[in-house]
């Protein structure tokens, strides 16, 4: 059990030290291994291996075609234009709030984080130029939008966070309607109402918004119509939750509809479809190096003593011991896929027999897998708050806070706060 802690302690450091989880994950198994007593070469191709491959030929193409989707809607510049229309009908005042809805609606379409960043960003800059508003609040404005409530909180989301709990308990992508909506709303309005009263702080402070060196103004780039931008999201979400068609399919179609919309873009589909293409096979083996960490963890011995500790967290309601779990595990690997992905294939089958012992219901076992893998993830050394940072061109002294409040602090309360809920019998 020692060696499963330090293995733990050695993917954290070094995660958050910048080093990527794809080498570092097989080290950290292999310290798990060495003090578990299992011979090292065959605890890395056999086992190891066996749970990278295992993860990576169960979800690629949902993570290969989400990419394409995200991809293809940023350089047809249909992200944008949706994006726009958003903003433009709440107005230069409610700038922070238009930001928000802006990330969130093309997340919970189906774009993948980091190209949501990318998408709003410009906007972004623009619209807290006109309202002089702080640019230090961009990162948190556009997390709160991209990291939270349609990541893992709301149903039927088509983002991984949100599917990866259906293999484990056998459930749909609305699962735990009650409960998502409730935590979705917590962390919508929570956040929101943060970020005004931080921009409100800071303006009182004299700060305004100040033009990044690179800065230039694209208002005049011709966007395609909105109507036409928002269909493929729309129809992501529809085929996926009311035709309850299987996710690659309704990716396929949400693809197919960008191609035939902009067909004057040719020339762009090609290079569009390879980087896509690419960046889900970085993404993939990220998530699936973390799981299998986990798959080695799971033959050591003294996982037998970890899963029974782990397990008895929450006295006799396994939700806690889940959300704990997930949440602990998001924060080492800083990943929230990675870190549902190791608890769940370690965890996930003696929580559902648990609860079906308890007559507590799969659905609320996958909504709480999915809000708690969307709380500790965003720690410092998580790749999308880094990619954020980046973007944005600040630092993590000038812009980390907010994110930690609004992508860390308020997910984790809502979480709390919706297993509260059920614990008492509201839900």
């Amino acid at each position: 059990m020692f060696g499963i802690l330090l293995g733990l302690i050695v993917l954290m450091a070094l995660a958050y030290l910048g080093w990527s989880i794809v080498w570092i994950a097989p080290i950290a198994a292999g310290v798990v291994a060495l003090f578990g007593g299992l011979d090292l070469l065959p605890a890395y191709t056999d086992t190891y291996m066996g749970g990278l491959v295992s993860f990576a030929k169960a979800w690629f193409p949902v993570f290969m075609l989400g990419a394409i989707f995200g991809k293809l809607m940023e350089v047809t510049l249909m992200a944008t234009s949706v994006s726009n229309v958003i903003a433009k009908v709440l107005g230069v005042k409610h700038s922070i709030l238009g930001i928000i809805l802006s990330a969130g609606f093309l997340t919970y379409g189906g774009v993948s984080l980091f190209v949501v960043v990318f998408a709003v960003y410009p906007l972004a800059l623009s619209l807290f130029e006109k309202a002089d508003i702080p640019r230090r609040l961009i990162p948190g404005t556009i997390a709160l939008g991209a990291f939270t409530f349609t990541m893992s909180a709301l149903p039927g989301s088509p983002q991984i966070q949100n599917l990866i709990p259906m293999k484990y308990f056998h459930t749909t992508p609305t699962a735990g309607m009650a409960m998502g909506i409730i935590s979705g709303l917590i962390m919508l309005i929570g956040g929101f109402l943060y970020l005004d009263y931080r921009k409100k702080k800071l303006k009182a402070a004299g700060e305004g918004f100040v033009a990044p060196k690179d800065y230039t103004k694209s208002e005049n780039t011709k966007l395609p119509n909105f109507i036409l931008s928002i269909i493929p999201l729309i129809a992501v979400v529809v085929l996926l939750n009311i035709f309850k068609l299987d996710i690659i399919l309704s990716l396929l179609a949400g693809i197919i509809l960008i191609l035939v919309f902009n067909l004057h873009r040719y020339k762009q589909f090609i290079s569009a479809i390879n980087d896509g293409a690419s960046g889900a096979v970085i993404a993939i083996i990220n998530t699936a190096a973390a799981v299998g960490f986990g798959t080695v963890v799971k033959v050591v011995p003294g996982f037998a003593d970890l899963k029974a500790m782990l397990l008895t967290l929450g006295g006799d309601n396994p939700l806690i011991s889940e959300a704990i779990a997930v949440n602990v595990l998001a924060g080492a690997t800083g990943s929230a896929s990675g870190g549902m992905g190791i608890t769940l294939e370690a965890l996930g089958a003696e929580y559902l027999k648990i609860a079906q012992n308890l007559n507590i219901s799969p659905e609320v076992l996958h909504r709480v897998a999915s809000i708690s893998s969307g709380g500790l993830d965003a720690l410092p050394h998580n790749g999308a708050v880094l990619t954020l940072l980046a973007i944005c061109g600040m630092s993590h002294k000038e812009s980390y806070l907010d994110i930690f409040v609004v992508a860390v602090v308020i997910p984790v309360f809502s979480l709390v706060f919706v297993i509260l809920l059920h614990s008492i019998g509201v839900m």
